[in-house]
């Protein structure tokens, strides 16, 4: 019998409160406590979708930490691994959510338990039997120590024999886009698997997102690069020829979240061995599932419900 996680993800966790629905930020007087972070939306849905996952960060020894944790715990997430510092508070996260208009966020994360993980936050012990170790670019962008975590944490899956995916999650107020380029776009020479938006990949690597799909193809390790376009299709790109899905009609309540939830979708479909064009399907499915609940997780399905929306969405 299998023991420990098929999935390890490594980043953020913030404490997240929402605004009631369409109510500007600045205007809001009644909030929802949910969680966010790329890393920790990734593997809420991993876990939902049926798979064994585990997260690696850390949060404050505090009450927005035990919340985090618990919640990520109640969807599946194995937080073993997980720190809590007794000397930072857990990352906050404040916003509002629209479907109409942009949202308004405010994040409370410098000095943050997040920002302060370090590469002795990740023994190898704690990524045996992954077959896959998933990272965004928002972690390193956090801090040095928390960078070099991630590189080490790239190493440790490279030794095991885990497949490396990575996802950018570009966040402007995390960094120019110079810093993003130098500290996060290496990530994508390294990744085995690369999920990203059409505007990050231009931004992170230059020229179009096509051609930068094809040259990670053949100048890094990436065996397979899906492109999130800004009209919300997607781009599919293996060595053996590409595919593309259109997005599914749905009304949506809430977008954030949508680049994450697509991800996940698309590293379940890989985790399974299904072939690109299903993969596509089945994580613009997740997507669409998402965006039509409030928060970043509240709409992430099970296997049964993404089959059900599938069945349905055609």
């Amino acid at each position: 019998m299998a023991t420990g996680p098929e999935a390890v993800t490594c980043g953020e966790a913030m404490l997240l409160m929402l605004a009631e629905p369409g109510v500007p930020l600045d205007r809001a007087v009644h909030f929802r406590r949910s969680v966010a972070g790329a890393e920790s939306t990734v593997a809420a849905a991993l876990a939902r979708l049926g798979h064994p996952t585990r997260w690696l960060g850390r949060v404050g020894a505090d009450p927005a930490g035990e919340a985090v944790l618990r919640e990520m715990r109640a969807d599946g997430v194995d937080v073993s691994w997980a720190v809590a510092d007794p000397d930072a508070p857990t990352g906050l996260l404040l916003r509002d959510s629209h479907p109409q208009r942009p949202l308004d966020a405010v994040s409370y994360r410098a000095g943050s338990a997040g920002s302060r993980l370090t590469a002795q936050d990740l023994p190898p012990e704690a990524i045996v039997g992954a077959r896959l170790v998933h990272v965004s670019g928002v972690t390193p962008m956090l801090a040095p120590g928390a960078a070099q975590a991630v590189h080490r944490l790239v190493e440790l899956a490279r030794q095991s024999g885990a497949a490396v995916s990575f996802d950018p999650s570009v966040q402007h107020t995390l960094g120019t886009d110079h810093d993003w380029m130098r500290i996060a776009g290496p990530l994508l020479r390294e990744a085995d698997l690369v999920v990203a938006g059409e505007d990050e990949l231009e931004m992170l690597l230059g020229g179009g997102a096509e051609q930068v799909a094809k040259a990670l193809l053949e100048l890094g390790r990436a065996r397979t690069v899906v492109v999130k376009r800004q009209d919300h299709s997607t781009l599919a790109v293996t060595r053996d020829g590409q595919w593309t899905h259109e997005p599914f009609g749905v009304q949506v309540t809430d977008p954030s979240g949508a680049g994450e939830a697509f991800t996940a979708g698309w590293l379940s479909a890989w985790l399974r061995e299904l072939d690109p064009e299903r993969a596509l399907a089945e994580a613009a499915c997740v997507a669409a599932l998402a965006v039509q609940a409030p928060g970043d997780t509240d709409g992430l399905p099970t296997r049964t419900a993404l089959a059900r929306a599938l069945s349905l969405y055609g």
